[in-house]
């Protein structure tokens, strides 16, 4: 296979798997040494095992880094940190893509930056929307306060004053009727008492 070829068969995948180029070839071997050597020419990302992006200096465009984050790892979605500072709840903008995944906890490093995923059990994997993007899947993403709420269950006393207050909520990305749903269909007591500190300093009443 010659790269103009791969670039024709991927011109609509931003992020595809190995398997895409392998289809209908009864020897691979070939195709898997010219695979090395355009991620050795920086022809191809390699982003975990198996799964690639064109270079941008060759496919003219950067993968969405929301969608590569979700094509990581399947049963995942931008969450936390990541998805508060997106929807703009947060100030602070982390140079890592944080999800939360029903799979195991784990860190992926690749020539587009850091990927973290946080294990949830898979029955809390809802609360978040698929938007369109360009040439992509849609990419999957938390809803501002299913976001805070995962952070607040994954992290150690997430659910304390102390801690939700160095967050710097803003308080016009959070709606406290829909953060009190989830709460309630969460139904931890961590999480109640979490809400319950939200509520207090997003309507200005805890000290």
């Amino acid at each position: 296979m010659k790269f103009n070829e791969l670039l024709q068969i991927t011109k609509n995948e931003p992020v595809f798997s190995s398997a895409l180029l392998y289809a209908g070839l009864q020897s691979p071997d070939a195709l898997r040494v010219q695979i090395s050597r355009w991620v050795k020419d920086k022809k191809l990302l390699q982003l975990r095992r198996g799964l690639y992006a064109v270079s941008p200096d060759y496919s003219g465009k950067t993968p969405d880094l929301f969608v590569v984050a979700n094509t990581i790892m399947s049963a995942s979605y931008v969450s936390c940190q990541t998805a508060l500072a997106w929807h703009g709840v947060i100030p602070d903008i982390s140079n890592s893509i944080t999800s939360v995944t029903s799979g195991r906890s784990s860190i992926v490093t690749n020539p587009l930056g850091t990927f973290i995923y946080r294990h949830v059990k898979p029955e809390l994997l809802w609360g978040y929307d698929s938007t369109k993007v360009p040439s992509a899947d849609a990419r999957r993403i938390a809803t501002p306060e299913k976001a805070l709420l995962d952070l607040v269950y994954l992290e150690p006393n997430g659910d304390s004053l102390s801690y939700l207050k160095q967050l710097r909520l803003s308080d016009e990305g959070i709606s406290l009727s829909i953060l009190n749903s989830i709460a309630k269909k969460w139904g931890k007591k961590k999480i109640i008492r979490a809400t319950r500190n939200i509520s207090s300093l997003l309507e200005g009443k805890a000290l």
